[in-house]
Parts: C-alpha cells; sequence; structure tokens
C-alpha cells in the first residue's frame, strides 16, 4: 500500500528534527536499505550560505519558495539581497532557525496549501530535498504548481552516473536510529526524463563546485 505524500513529508520532518538541534552534537547519516550510508552537511546546513548556495541564490531574480529550508541559510541569503523569500519546512524546530536569522518561514507540509500558489517566479530543492517524499515525479509537479507561467525551478541533483533510487530511509547518529521514511535520490543524467513526465522541461543542467543543478521549467507554449 502507497502511503499519502503529505504523511511522507511529515514523516520526513520528524526524522531530520535531531540533526536541525545542534550543529555541533557529531554525524547523521543517510541509511538506505542497502546499508549504504551518506553523511548528511550539518554544518553546511547551520552556516552562512556557501558560494554554491549563493550561485543558486543569484539565478532567482523574483519572488522565490524554498522548500525543505532546513536552518534558512538559503532564505536568509535571497532576504538579505532583497528577493521576497518564503521558507517551507514540516520542522518548527527548522521554521524557527530560519526566522532567527530574519527570513520568512512556515511550518507545513508542502503538499498541502501554501502561500501565493501558482504565483512564484522560483522554487528551490535545495540539498537533496529532491528526494522529499520519495517520488520526485510527483515533487516536481507539486513545483510546477506553485510556479508562476514563467517561473522555474532550481533543484540539487547527484553528480552524472550516480544512479537514482527511489525507497525506504533511516537518518542515523551513532547508535541512535530514526523513524524509517521514504526518500528518493535523483542525479543529472535522470532529471530529463523525471521532469517531463512532471510537465517540465530542462532549461539547463550546471556545476558550482562539486555539485550539480538544474533549471527546470514550462514547455514553451
Amino acid at each position: 500500500m502507497r502511503l499519502p505524500l503529505s504523511t511522507s513529508c511529515r514523516e520526513d520532518g520528524d526524522s531530520f528534527v535531531a540533526a536541525l538541534r545542534d550543529r555541533d552534537a557529531g554525524a547523521y547519516w543517510l541509511v538506505g536499505p542497502d546499508g549504504l550510508r551518506r553523511r548528511l552537511p550539518v554544518r553546511r546546513w547551520h552556516g552562512p550560505a556557501e558560494p554554491t548556495a549563493q550561485s543558486v541564490a543569484a539565478r532567482c531574480v523574483g519572488p522565490t519558495l524554498d522548500l525543505g529550508c532546513g536552518p534558512g541559510r538559503l532564505t536568509a541569503a535571497l532576504t538579505r539581497a532583497g528577493t521576497t523569500a518564503l521558507g517551507v519546512d514540516v520542522s518548527a524546530r527548522a521554521v524557527a532557525l530560519t526566522r532567527a536569522r530574519g527570513a520568512v518561514a512556515v511550518r507545513a507540509d508542502l503538499f498541502d496549501p501554501l502561500p501565493a500558489e501558482g504565483r512564484w517566479a522560483h522554487v528551490v530543492l535545495l540539498d537533496g530535498n529532491i528526494g522529499i517524499g520519495g517520488d520526485p515525479v510527483a515533487l516536481l509537479d507539486r513545483c510546477r504548481a506553485l510556479l508562476g507561467p514563467a517561473g522555474t525551478v532550481l533543484v540539487e541533483l547527484d553528480p552524472p552516473g550516480a544512479g537514482s533510487w527511489q525507497g525506504l530511509a533511516q537518518v542515523v547518529s551513532g547508535r541512535d536510529r530514526g523513524p524509517v521514511f521514504r526518500w528518493a535520490r535523483l542525479d543529472a543524467g535522470a532529471v530529463y526524463d523525471t521532469a517531463a513526465r512532471a510537465g517540465l522541461v530542462v532549461r539547463e543542467v550546471f556545476r558550482s563546485g562539486r555539485r550539480w543543478f538544474a533549471e527546470l521549467a514550462r514547455p514553451a507554449a
């Protein structure tokens, strides 16, 4: 039986909340059913916007929705640059941290109604947030509904050839294991088909440092 996407998204928020409490609390890992561990960049989340995040922010030239904003480093960077920005996260801790940086954020499931639907110039999915809900097609379809007619989705991807995956995962720190939740990964080669299935086209795939991104938009009329 397939879980509702909104339920999965709320589980994700509960799973990551420990990593949002304290940047120095120790190492956190995202672990799949095969046991493969991917370290979560908790210190980066809690720090200021790094050059790569700044390069993504520079592409946002209108009102921007930062989905899965975490502690809000991107939302805050956009706000400081004079861009109207709203962070969205299911974690109350994440929203509080974002607001403490002087940015605006709401606690919400991104599949539930959000402010200004259909009018955002940009929607951003940074730091692996393409995994939210465990279904990149459904997530990108939701992003498309949030955009204005000329809007774009900026999404971080795994490097080409890394492969794509959908399934169950846990956040692990030491002997502590969080609840199981649905998650996904999407690499830069697979984004074309995934975007098309969500009613979007890939405008550009680009690299910033060692990280990969794509900008997606609605097809030309």
